[in-house]
């Protein structure tokens, strides 16, 4: 018997600062996402980080915080609802960190005499810390837990025609009638993140992304966000000088991708941008990093800045429209099974 699981990057229990504190350990105590070694990784996280950070974040996590739960725990729970009522095999969700777990999702799945896995990433772009840990994780979980099953994992989407229409057309009903400037915003990665995870030692994080092939473009984050980008600007007839694209949520001092998110929100509008339109791609679900950094923090950020009219674009979120194109790939790995 076949399942589908769905899997996101997770969410603190609850606003309370304990309940953060454990979701940040976990959560940035991963080698994927804060790659040095353990001892220098505690020191940092466990030592300085989680003394400071944990309050600030939960104030963060307060501002976002539904009826309901976690923005982003509510919005998977939707997706997989929708999807549940369009496909013939059981769905479940996991969480790469905190609850529900991978281990969980697995698990319920199995409860249900599921011996066959389609397990969705749901991250548009491949990076080591959300695509490359997601599969990683659940790998180690199957062996331990759950030898006898099969995983099929879906590979990153950025370039698959049905997600570049969907979500061009999702920007294209929300985008004002009127503004000077479409930002694309993606989740910043440190720049030696690019090196790690490309095999072929062919990135140079210069004109190889721009490049129209380059072996390293299965594994580059920061090619596939410029993919991303300019598929849908063409797709939406937007002239190139309109749109602009940063990077956002980086921590501690180490070299990110740039331009950064936040230095550009305080400088474009005394550059005569007054009236702005953003969205971030990197997220199909809106959560913390959408719903305060960028549609509070960052309209904070360009207002203060000289900035006008700030106007957030949702992530795809439970749309119908992405709800078919996660059917359609979710069915595309369910096939190959029977191809086995």
């Amino acid at each position: 018997m076949k399942g589908i699981l769905l899997v996101n990057l997770g969410s603190p229990k609850s606003t309370s600062v304990p309940d953060v504190r454990e979701y940040l350990d976990e959560f940035l105590m991963d080698e994927k996402v804060i790659d040095y070694r353990w001892f220098f990784r505690a020191l940092l996280v466990q030592g300085i980080i989680l003394n400071t950070r944990p309050a600030k974040s939960a104030e963060a996590y307060k501002t976002v915080w539904t009826d309901e739960g976690s923005p982003l725990i509510v919005i998977t729970q939707k997706i997989q609802k929708k999807l549940q009522k369009l496909v013939d095999v059981p769905v479940e969700i996991g969480m790469r960190y905190a609850q529900p777990s991978i281990e969980a999702g697995i698990q319920k799945l199995v409860d249900q005499g599921v011996s066959e896995i389609v397990l969705f990433p749901l991250y548009p772009q491949y990076a080591m810390s959300t695509t490359e840990t997601v599969i990683e994780k659940a790998e180690e979980v199957r062996k331990k837990k759950f030898p006898g099953i099969k995983i099929n994992y879906i590979q990153p989407f950025y370039n698959r025609e049905i997600y570049i229409d969907c979500l061009a057309e999702s920007i294209r009903e929300k985008l004002p009638e009127n503004f000077d400037a479409l930002q694309f915003s993606y989740h910043g990665v440190p720049e030696r993140h690019i090196y790690k995870t490309d095999p072929t030692n062919t990135c140079n994080l210069n004109d190889c992304c721009s490049r129209e092939n380059n072996p390293s473009h299965q594994f580059c984050y920061r090619h596939q966000c410029f993919d991303v980008t300019n598929s849908v600007i063409k797709k939406l007839g937007l002239p190139k000088e309109k749109v602009m694209v940063t990077f956002q949520s980086r921590l501690g001092k180490d070299k990110w991708m740039e331009p950064y998110t936040d230095e550009t929100l305080e400088t474009i509008g005394k550059k005569g941008i007054k009236n702005l339109a953003i969205v971030c791609p990197a997220f199909v679900s809106d959560c913390l990093e959408t719903l305060e950094e960028i549609s509070v923090e960052g309209k904070h950020q360009f207002e203060h800045g000289g900035g006008e009219n700030f106007h957030y674009i949702p992530c795809l979120n439970d749309e119908d429209r992405w709800i078919d194109v996660v059917k359609i790939l979710c069915e595309e790995k369910l096939n190959e099974f029977y191809l086995v």
